[in-house]
């Protein structure tokens, strides 16, 4: 549960939307199946095809449009979410395991 609460930096979300003693409850684990986890969203999009990550933040945005509260949201995490795709994937390609 603490995974899913705190996926693709949900706590930026909640901040904007009052919600962030809601989300206090849960922990973010900060841990690689976590990363992974943001990964897999960051680099896979809605039709479930392989994307990069500048490609789904890119999707995001023009999903949403330009003054959606996920718009600005994503706008303020694309360090922490490509900091954690870096992360899987070094993981991945040390591990020897090829994705795309």
């Amino acid at each position: 549960m603490h995974l899913v609460a705190h996926h693709s930096c949900a706590y930026r979300e909640s901040e904007l939307r009052d919600l962030g003693g809601d989300l206090a409850e849960f922990t973010d684990e900060k841990t690689p199946p976590r990363d992974a986890l943001w990964w897999a969203d960051m680099v896979t999009a809605p039709n479930g095809t392989v994307t990069t990550i500048d490609r789904r933040l890119s999707e995001i945005q023009t999903r949403y449009g330009p003054t959606d509260l996920v718009t600005f949201f994503i706008r303020a995490a694309p360090s922490e979410l490509t900091a954690a795709v870096d992360r899987t994937e070094q993981r991945l390609t040390e591990a020897g395991i090829v994705y795309e």
